[in-house]
């Protein structure tokens, strides 16, 4: 018993390594999956300002990378758009904001409410030179006030 036990822990060990050695910062090629795309939905409207905050109440951050190779995309574009705190969709809840050196971005926001039966969510579509656009959403657990959401992006063609 004592000997499965141990071998269990060098596998775990060993996997621990493994996941290290192939991570972004270890010199070795790693691939992250893409995230996957969802619905633009119907209220979508391009040209939002750039700005990093239409409310208050929710935080959503996050890094944009590349599926090649983990690597931070800087300079991404991403637009948000989500319904205001009566549900409706207007031009005071769109924002564009734009990835750090690292491909970082913080967005905020009144919390998003529910509207004709759907979740609360948060649109995003995010496209960078080189990439393929993405359109996604953001669904917020309930009862948080902040979120992470890391973006994987697809390299074009």
């Amino acid at each position: 018993m004592r000997d499965m036990l141990n071998t269990g822990r060098m596998m775990m060990l060993l996997a621990a390594l493994v996941c290290s050695l192939t991570g972004p910062s270890s010199g070795m090629t790693a691939t992250c999956a893409p995230t996957d795309a969802d619905a633009l939905g119907p209220f979508y409207k391009a040209g939002a300002p750039v700005r990093q905050r239409v409310g208050t109440g929710y935080v959503l951050a996050g890094v944009v990378r590349s599926a090649k190779d983990c690597a931070p995309i800087p300079g991404a574009r991403i637009e948000l758009w989500l319904a205001g705190p009566d549900g409706g969709y207007d031009d005071d809840h769109r924002a564009t904001v734009i990835t750090d050196g690292k491909g970082r971005y913080r967005f905020e926001s009144n919390a998003p409410p529910p509207y004709y039966g759907r979740p609360p969510h948060i649109h995003l579509r995010v496209s960078a030179k080189g990439f393929a656009t993405l359109v996604t959403q953001h669904y917020p657990e309930q009862g948080r006030t902040d979120g992470n959401f890391d973006i994987v992006l697809s390299p074009a063609g």
